[in-house]
């Protein structure tokens, strides 16, 4: 009898599974949400609206945001993009078709395979939400525990949703073998959403617009839609029905994915793409003689031959010792690197993540401010990059210390006459200048929503301050012990579980208000815009800047490789 685990559907299934699970993404997405998760439920409207953070509705309205806001449309084409095109650009095709199984198991395997990851990294949010039922919180109101509504909720709102985008973004990658242009579609989502929804949407029957809507957003699926303005007490036991248009709505996007997946079946060759032009025959001319000889007449005729090549003067050869020397092979390697991180295509989507959250950081309207808008806006941004990069920090610096040796070319990089302070340096300063170029797009996309808003003057001094005082250290110290995390575990993902251990359990201290700045060199919660100046602050600052450095001496000291 066959085992089923061993039929073609199930062999693709598992080999994108695992092929998933070796890759930086996956971990940075969950990382994300479960932050988030956190975020929402500490820090969200619960507690000055006095809604109860596990009431039926607060669940699903958390996951309505959570499906439009962060299950990006673009995290949705970042794993599901290229599933198919990566077989192809790696030249792996001859050989997969050579096996003996159709294109609907190869197909059908991809899909589902990349779907379930993108489905497991979603689930961190909702699992994460559940769990903090467990967790006490000053002032907040917690019924008690509930299971069933977060994943009713997240099945029926937040997976079915963004089935028939996997499914959209699954096909154009397949069919066009681009995944630039999968990740083209999903940058121009929002665009086309927002204009469908009030082009074409707005003027239109409720019904009409629930049926029509692929996310279920704005908390139309919900029976009663004006719960949102009644008596909180009514609302923590309020139970979210559905109404039947909904319940088409998500059996027509069903549907509608099945349909693209069909067209995928049907229009999918195991070619390569065909060129537009025939394929030309290439010759290659030999050097012609410098003189012929006819034997009958004996005549040498010479042959006027082409002027000598120009002489190609060889490299002076200097010292590879001393300063100039180290400091060069550091910037070879950090070239290296930068190129490496730009073949990771979860960097694709960081910009944009980055201009999304810095743009909803400025208030959308005039509220009491402490000093000015522009200290408001640049400290909420500030906070949001921290919690970004540091779950930036933590996957791709892992992924860059172990690159080489899941490559199986780590003797050939040890063999290098370079000491092991280029090797961790370079990584070093290649995420270093990763981060800060997001913190510098996040801080000019900061500073045109506020000039966007109306909320002049614009005070740069402010956002030099903040960025300068409190980002950029923070920012040099996590890096630092995140490499030193990676020479002392030698796994990465050991080293996963232990700095997001480490940071999820200093979040609960810190919000308990056990945030002393000895065990807290992010300061967090520990700084005020007129502070920022005052020696106390920068004195911490230094402590942070030594504790970085201290990092980078323990993982030169026990680096595995012996100079």
């Amino acid at each position: 009898m066959r085992n089923p685990l061993q039929t073609p559907f199930a062999a693709v299934f598992s080999n994108e599974v695992l092929l998933n699970i070796k890759r930086v993404a996956p971990y940075v997405l969950m990382a994300f949400f479960a932050s988030n998760a956190v975020l929402w439920w500490g820090w969200g409207p619960a507690v000055q609206m006095g809604w109860a953070t596990n009431a039926d509705f607060y669940i699903q309205r958390n996951m309505v945001a959570f499906s439009f806001i962060l299950g990006l449309p673009i995290f949705t084409a970042l794993v599901m993009g290229d599933a198919v095109v990566r077989d192809f650009r790696l030249g792996l095709d001859p050989l997969i078709f050579s096996k003996p199984f159709g294109r609907g198991s190869y197909l059908l395997g991809k899909f589902l395979g990349n779907f379930f990851v993108l489905v497991c990294c979603q689930l961190t949010f909702a699992v994460t939400y559940f769990l903090l039922q467990w967790v006490p919180f000053s002032r907040m109101i917690v019924l008690p525990v509930r299971i069933v509504p977060y994943f009713k909720h997240f099945f029926f709102i937040v997976v079915i949703s963004h089935l028939v985008l996997a499914a959209v973004y699954f096909a154009a990658g397949t069919l066009t073998r681009n995944a630039k242009l999968v990740h083209g579609l999903a940058a121009c989502f929002y665009p086309v959403y927002v204009g469908y929804q009030l082009l074409l949407l707005k003027n239109l029957p409720n019904w009409v617009r629930v049926i029509s809507d692929p996310l279920g957003s704005g908390g139309q699926f919900g029976s009663n839609p004006g719960i949102w303005k009644m008596n909180p007490d009514f609302l923590n036991q309020y139970v979210v029905t559905y109404s039947r248009t909904a319940y088409v709505n998500r059996g027509l996007m069903i549907t509608i994915s099945a349909l693209v997946l069909l067209i995928v079946y049907f229009r999918f060759r195991t070619n390569p793409m065909e060129l537009r032009s025939e394929r030309l025959t290439k010759l290659t001319l030999s050097e012609p003689p410098a003189r012929i000889t006819y034997i009958a007449y004996g005549i040498d005729v010479p042959i006027e031959s082409s002027p000598p090549h120009d002489r190609i003067t060889l490299p002076t050869v200097t010292s590879t010792r001393g300063p100039s020397a180290t400091l060069f092979k550091i910037f070879t390697a950090m070239r290296v690197e930068f190129r490496l991180l730009r073949a990771e295509r979860s960097l694709m989507v960081l910009i944009p993540i980055v201009i999304i959250l810095c743009f909803l950081s400025v208030p959308f309207s005039r509220i009491a401010v402490e000093v000015s808008y522009s200290v408001t806006s640049a400290t909420n941004t500030a906070n949001m990059l921290l919690l970004l990069l540091g779950c930036l920090i933590v996957f791709y610096t892992g992924e860059a210390m172990h690159r080489d040796r899941e490559l199986k070319i780590e003797p050939v990089v040890w063999s290098a006459p370079a000491p092991n302070s280029v090797l961790l340096l370079s990584k070093w300063l290649a995420m270093t200048l990763v981060a800060l170029s997001l913190v510098l797009v996040g801080g000019l996309t900061t500073i045109v929503a506020q000039l966007f808003r109306g909320f002049t003057p614009v005070n740069f001094k402010a956002y030099v301050l903040i960025n300068g005082i409190v980002v950029v250290p923070g920012i040099l110290f996590m890096i630092s012990i995140v490499i030193a995390l990676n020479v002392l575990l030698r796994n990465k993902y050991v080293t996963y579980v232990v700095a997001v251990g480490a940071g999820a359990a200093l979040i609960y201290l810190y919000s308990l208000g056990y945030n002393h700045w000895l065990y807290n060199p992010l300061l967090h919660k520990l700084w005020k815009y007129t502070d920022l100046t005052m020696p106390a602050i920068l004195a911490q600052r230094l402590y942070c800047l030594a504790l970085a450095f201290a990092c980078l001496v323990l993982a030169h000291v026990f680096f595995e490789r012996k100079s």
